[in-house]
């Protein structure tokens, strides 16, 4: 089986490590222990990415509400507290940052927690319970109080693991702004996909607001349970802080990307108009050349129409003759000049 440790507790202390569940369940069963003391307190059982058969042995043995355990069959649920008669059964979605990728992956732990029973199953290898594990046994007070207990630890570490992700999500929306600013043309699509993963952690720590109040609630009357209800508290604060930055991620994104969306179009705006002067100039330079080839051309047409070589043209044997041509093509050429320069083409 996927078993990655299977532990046995009395008074907070590891007692047992049985081979089989059917060992644990033996353990967990008998009135008297080796020592006289009576049965254990509870048994911690971790799994990790359990086919089909195994979760249906476990549930069987463990007497498993089925619609729960369906749920942990197929994962891909939100995080919840749901009790089913003397079981309950927790998800949780711990949360980590790929730096590479800019990505914000979100695993999925699903908890049976029954009277003398926790089941932990596990679809990914992050978070490590090992680590968990260890710490709550450093701590026999705090893992005497059972598998609400083993709850807490849990709880408290999937929270502290949502603390370098806040901080990544910072450091990358503080970068989008010096770009946003800077005119990259690729912030968009950038700003877009780390909303996206925002969105995503927003929707791991969410519902943790929800479970802890339930979990306050129960403890917070019980003289025996003091220093849990403190530590769910602490919890509590720290998911509240998440949720809160979380929050104001999506905000601050949504804001840059309209501030961008202005920016864009102001630099279009600009360009356009850069656009419309170099069209205008030219233009200008067009007129100019335009006006320049009409007055060189006319005093062309009158020299070529007194080029022709006609015996029969109008005074072209008058002795005036050709001062007059001299003449009309200046007066035509300051004449044309003259229009060109009212209207304002030289």
């Amino acid at each position: 089986m996927s078993v990655v440790d299977n532990a046995v507790y009395r008074g907070g202390r590891r007692e047992a490590e049985p081979e089989t569940l059917d060992g644990t369940l033996g353990v967990l069963r008998d009135e008297e222990s080796s020592d006289g003391r009576g049965p254990a307190d509870f048994a911690w059982i971790g799994l990790l990415r359990p086919d089909d058969d195994e979760i249906s042995r476990v549930a069987r043995d463990f007497s498993l509400p089925e619609l729960a355990v369906e749920d942990a069959v197929h994962a891909h649920q939100r995080p919840k507290f749901e009790r089913y008669d003397d079981v309950d059964f927790v998800v949780l979605r711990p949360a980590w940052y790929v730096d590479e990728e800019e990505d914000v992956q979100v695993g999925e732990v699903h908890l049976f927690l029954g009277t003398d029973f926790v089941v932990a199953v596990r679809h990914a290898e992050t978070p490590d319970l090992a680590d968990v594990r260890r710490r709550l046994e450093d701590h026999p007070d705090l893992l005497r109080l059972g598998p609400r207990a083993v709850l807490y630890g849990i709880l408290d570490r999937i929270v502290d693991d949502y603390r370098p992700v806040v901080h990544e999500l910072r450091r990358d929306i503080d970068q989008i702004e010096t770009e946003v600013f800077g005119g990259d043309p690729d912030v968009s699509r950038r700003i877009y996909h780390l909303s996206r993963e925002v969105i995503e952690f927003q929707r791991a720590t969410d519902p943790l607001r929800a479970i802890l109040g339930t979990l306050l609630a129960e403890t917070e009357d019980d003289p025996h349970a003091v220093v849990l209800h403190r530590g769910l508290r602490d919890v509590a604060d720290h998911v509240e802080s998440c949720v809160e930055a979380a929050d104001g991620f999506r905000q601050l994104l949504e804001r840059l990307l309209t501030v961008n969306a202005s920016l864009v179009g102001q630099r279009q705006n600009e360009e356009m108009r850069r656009l419309s002067e170099t069209s205008l100039a030219q233009g200008d330079e067009v007129k100019k050349i335009s006006s320049w080839a009409a007055i060189i051309f006319t005093p062309s047409v009158i020299a070529g129409v007194y080029g022709m070589n006609f015996d029969d043209m109008p005074e072209l044997h008058w002795t005036l003759g050709y001062p007059f041509a001299i003449g009309l093509m200046i007066v035509a050429a300051v004449v044309l000049y003259l229009i060109f320069k009212k209207r304002g083409w030289l």
